[in-house]
C-alpha cells in the first residue's frame, strides 16, 4: 500500500458542521433500520449511541459557555442513565419523534458546538479529562466523537460510513500526536480510538486523546 499523506491544519467550527451534516445524511437514509440493534462493539443500542453523541457535542459546547470556564471539572449538569449500563446523558431524544427527531437532536447539539467554537476566543481554556482544551480542541473532540460513533452506529444499522481522509488527518494531528503516520487516516483514527487494527499495531484496549493545545515552540 502506498504511504498515506497525513494532513495537518486547524480543526474548525465548519468541520464540526460538516461532520454532523454528513452523519445526519447517513442516519436519515437508515430511518427504517433497527435502531435498537447494538452499535458496533459498544454495549449501547444505535439509538442510545446517537443520543450519547448528541450529548457529547452539547457538553463540549457547554464547557466553553461560562464567563469563567471551569478548569477542574465539567459544568455541573445532572447526567443520568435511562437504564443500567446505558449512557449517562443530559440530552435525550423523544422516542415518539422517531429517528427523524433523533437526528434533529444531533443536529441541534452540533450547531451549538459549532457556534461556541466560532465565537469563543482562542485563548480560552476549559476542563476536559484528557487535557484542558481551547475551542479548536473541543471542535476536534466533537469531530472525533461524530466520526467514530457514526462508525459504531453504521455498523449496527448496516449502512456505509467512510469520512473524509483530510478531516481524519487533521483530527489525528490535533488530538493523537502519538498515532502512527504513513497509514490510512480513517483506519488510523479507528485504531487510535480502540476500534481497529493497522499493520504493525494491535487493537488498543485502552486509549486517550490529548486535548491541550501544543506549546508554541512544540
Amino acid at each position: 500500500m502506498p504511504e498515506a499523506r497525513r494532513t495537518s491544519g486547524p480543526v474548525t467550527a465548519d468541520d464540526v458542521t460538516t461532520a454532523v451534516r454528513l452523519a445526519a445524511d447517513v442516519l436519515r437514509a437508515a430511518e427504517t433500520a433497527d435502531w435498537d440493534a447494538k452499535a458496533g462493539s459498544l454495549e449501547w443500542s444505535c439509538w442510545e449511541t446517537v443520543e450519547h453523541l448528541a450529548d457529547d457535542l452539547f457538553a463540549y459546547a457547554a464547557q466553553l459557555g461560562p464567563e469563567r470556564p471551569p478548569s477542574d471539572r465539567e459544568v455541573p449538569f445532572l447526567w443520568s442513565a435511562r437504564r443500567p449500563g446505558g449512557p449517562a446523558n443530559v440530552v435525550f431524544a423523544d422516542r415518539a419523534a422517531g429517528p427523524a427527531g433523533l437526528v434533529q437532536v444531533l443536529e441541534a447539539s452540533g450547531a451549538l458546538l459549532a457556534a461556541m467554537v466560532r465565537t469563543t476566543a482562542p485563548t480560552v481554556r476549559a476542563h476536559h479529562v484528557f487535557g484542558a482544551a481551547d475551542p479548536e480542541g473541543f471542535a476536534a473532540m466533537g469531530v472525533v466523537e461524530t466520526l467514530v460513533h457514526l462508525h459504531d452506529v453504521a455498523t449496527g444499522l448496516g449502512v456505509a460510513w467512510t469520512p473524509d481522509a483530510d478531516l481524519c488527518g487533521r483530527v489525528l494531528a490535533r488530538l493523537f500526536p502519538h498515532a502512527p503516520t504513513g497509514t490510512d487516516g480513517w483506519a488510523t483514527l479507528l485504531w487510535a480510538t480502540g476500534r481497529g487494527e493497522i499493520e504493525g499495531h494491535a487493537r488498543l484496549t485502552r486509549w486517550r486523546w490529548y486535548g491541550a493545545p501544543a506549546a508554541p515552540d512544540a
